[in-house]
């Protein structure tokens, strides 16, 4: 079983539960266990605020209104991918996590947290981030679309 969709969405606050929705419904149907649908959903509202947030301005001066959302459901992994057009991430970053205190700050380190595997990084060439991460899936007994 394969399914994958690729969303263009406005740099706004609504945009987010929106492909956290997609995302939750199309596991769902597909028979994804309730539990890795339920953390993939977050990492993927953690990645989207992100993108939201800090994905405007891009290197050039010029402002980015939208960011793209990937999600590929193939065989016993899921990969999703947010990435937008604003100025990057600098080289030298690395992802800490924040001060309990903080009210910012804790996204990227929630998504190292519940994915299995999570990169992190530049597009090449025009700029933007880009952050990816995946995560082995775990079925329903009945689930109607497992991959065998």
């Amino acid at each position: 079983m394969s399914i994958w969709w690729s969303l263009h969405l406005r740099r706004e606050a609504a945009s987010v539960p929106l492909a956290r929705r997609l995302l939750l419904g199309t596991m769902e149907t597909a028979g994804v266990d309730p539990d890795i649908s339920y953390d993939l959903s977050v990492a993927l509202s953690e990645a989207c605020a992100n993108a939201v947030e800090h994905g405007g301005d891009t290197a050039h001066g010029a402002r980015s209104e939208a960011y793209r959302v990937t999600a590929y459901l193939d065989g016993e992994t899921c990969r999703i991918e947010v990435a937008d057009s604003g100025p990057g991430f600098a080289r030298t970053q690395s992802v800490r996590p924040a001060p309990s205190e903080a009210e910012n700050g804790r996204g990227l380190c929630l998504i190292q947290e519940l994915a299995d595997h999570v990169h992190i990084g530049n597009k090449p060439g025009v700029g933007g981030a880009v952050v990816s991460f995946d995560k082995i899936l775990k079925w329903r007994k009945d689930a109607p679309l497992m991959a065998v």
